[in-house]
């Protein structure tokens, strides 16, 4: 039977692949107060620093592939209708033949302008300044930046609303709005949940629930064991 798989991936998928989770145990991303480079406020402070910093990530996404996990995901399309949630602001999923990636929290490889947000552009080169949309305005990293709206979050809410499978993978699942979309999937969905310092919420309680304490890559493998039954 065909079925509705809702993956919800995190950091942890991407970091088998060398990419850093930005953010260090003590709350630095990068050597950086995550405020001066993820916040509307350290755009308007430090526009080079900022650009500088999604240069800096952008250049080290091209320089690492895909790996298992991200292949693995996008295999389940072979038999089933598959959307991956992200978080992530990488094209991992995407390089790996996933077609039906939704980015929360934007996109490394994309910009946008400041005056127009529906203005987005493919972007593989270094943002600088001086840089502009085709109406004047500055462009800006595509990603979304603390104290921001999250504006892909209703489309991922109307996504999961009938899934009949949810994977949670590479994440905690406590930083929302991401961690508040478990709560939409049917009480019926089966959740597989991938990670290896899992945290049960509330909403994972009340739910049929399989825990895979491992990490993205080798937590694929069981997985496809257990849906493939």
């Amino acid at each position: 039977m065909r079925k509705k798989i809702v993956v919800l991936s995190g950091a942890g998928v991407s970091a088998e692949s060398g990419i850093n989770t930005f953010r260090d145990a003590d709350g630095l991303w990068e050597g950086h107060d995550v405020m001066e480079v993820a916040s509307p406020q350290g755009w308007n402070s430090n526009r080079d620093l900022v650009n500088q910093f999604y240069n800096d990530r952008r250049r080290q996404l091209m320089e690492v592939t895909p790996n298992q996990a991200h292949t693995d995901i996008a295999e389940l399309e072979k038999e089933h209708d598959v959307h991956v949630i992200t978080q992530n602001v990488d094209d991992l999923h995407e390089r790996a033949g996933s077609n039906n990636v939704l980015h929360l929290h934007g996109e490394l490889r994309k910009v946008r302008s400041t005056g127009d947000e529906t203005l987005i552009y493919d972007w593989d080169k270094d943002i600088k300044i001086g840089d502009v949309c085709e109406k004047g305005f500055p462009l800006r990293p595509h990603i979304v930046w603390f104290g921001e709206a999250v504006p892909a979050l209703d489309e991922a809410v109307d996504i999961i609303r009938d899934a009949h499978i949810a994977v949670i993978i590479g994440t905690s699942l406590q930083v929302y709005p991401a961690a508040g979309l478990i709560s939409y999937a049917p009480l019926g969905c089966k959740v597989y949940y991938i990670d290896p310092k899992p945290f049960i919420s509330h909403e994972l309680k009340i739910r049929e629930h399989t825990i895979i304490k491992d990490k993205a890559t080798t937590g694929m493998k069981s997985l496809l064991s257990h849906i493939n039954k």
